[in-house]
This record gives structure tokens, sequence and C-alpha cells, in this order.
């Protein structure tokens, strides 16, 4: 009996050290998160719009970043670009095709500091194709609870695309041969993470 206790003591010792001097789970809050984006419309302005829907997790290690990663998934369904007509278009075979291709996804490869912040490497899937990008990231911020008793950080990140990349391919031009939408597309994501 003994024995079984001390080698019970010994394991829950060794994944208390290992819980902490490794990384922790952290979930993606889809109440507090989306991911906006914006691009040039007949190249005379800018149109922004945003998916509501965002869902995944993060792997954060704060003594070793390079251990941290990040896995996301972004409903297309819930694009909102505040226009009814716009949004309709969109979702359809004309552009995202929501009914073949219902999610964006992140996967990191890998992560490292960039002076104040990190920048995480990985596969981005957008319309069935899959490119490496790198996002720069601002956080995570310090962990807080909430009223509830779970932990929750802040991360803000970044990065820019080409849409023809990822086979995003729209025809209309104006009568001036301008694209009618840009090719090139910012995308900043503003996510909270929970640990309950």
């Amino acid at each position: 009996m003994r024995r079984w206790t001390l080698a019970i003591g010994i394991v829950v010792a060794l994944a208390v050290s290992t819980l902490a001097a490794g990384g922790s789970t952290w979930q993606i809050d889809p109440a507090h998160s989306n991911a906006q984006f914006v691009v040039r419309h007949m190249a005379i302005s800018n149109v922004q719009g945003d998916f509501t829907k965002i869902s995944g997790t993060v792997e954060y290690d704060e003594k070793d970043v390079a251990k941290s990663s990040v896995n996301a998934t972004i409903e297309v369904g819930s694009i909102d670009t505040r226009v009814e007509a716009r949004d309709k278009d969109l979702k359809s075979a004309n552009f995202f095709d929501v009914e073949k291709y219902p999610t964006i996804t992140f996967h990191s490869e890998k992560a490292w500091k960039d002076g104040d912040g990190l920048k995480v490497l990985g596969d981005l899937t957008i319309h069935g194709v899959t490119k490496e990008v790198t996002l720069d990231v601002t956080g995570p911020s310090a962990a807080i609870k909430d009223p509830w008793g779970n932990s929750r950080r802040g991360i803000s990140a970044s990065t820019k695309i080409n849409r023809q990349d990822f086979g995003l391919v729209l025809a209309n031009k104006t009568p001036a041969g301008e694209a009618v939408v840009g090719d090139n597309v910012a995308i900043t994501l503003d996510i909270e993470i929970v640990q309950k």
C-alpha cells in the first residue's frame, strides 16, 4: 500500500511540475473574438467587414514561446459587411462558396519572439486553398480573473494576403479597368482566450 501511495505521489508531483514548467491550454472565446478585414473598393476607398464566429485553442508557453501553438476556425457564413446583398453575394459560389467551403482555418507551425510581440507562422486555408502566412501578434496580455473565476488573456494579430492566391478571383472591373474588389486584403484578429 505504501508503495502505491508513493508511486501516485511521484506521478502527481511530476504532472504538477510539468504543468508549471510548460505551457497551458486556452480556449478562444467566440463571444469576445472576431476577425476584421479591409479591402479596396474600385481603388478609391476601403470596405471593412467582420467574421463574427471564431473558435479554437491556444497552447501558450510563457517561458518558451517556441512551444506555443494556435488552431483556429472561422465560420465563413458569419461574414458581416453591413450590406445584406453584398454578404449574400460573398457567401455564394461567386466568391467564398460557403456551401462547399464553410470554414477558414489556421494551424500554426512555429512561433517566436519579435521585439515586444510575437510572430506566428502557420497554414491558412481559405476556399480550399492552403498557404503559409505569418501573423504579427501583440500579446498575450497578462492573465486576469473574470467574475466567475476563469482566467482570461487578450491577443491581437494581423497579416496581409492576396485573395487571388486562395482562388478568390473576380472578373468584375470598372470602365477604367480597375478591379471592383482589390486583391490585397488586410486582416486583423482580436481574440480573447479563456482558461476555466
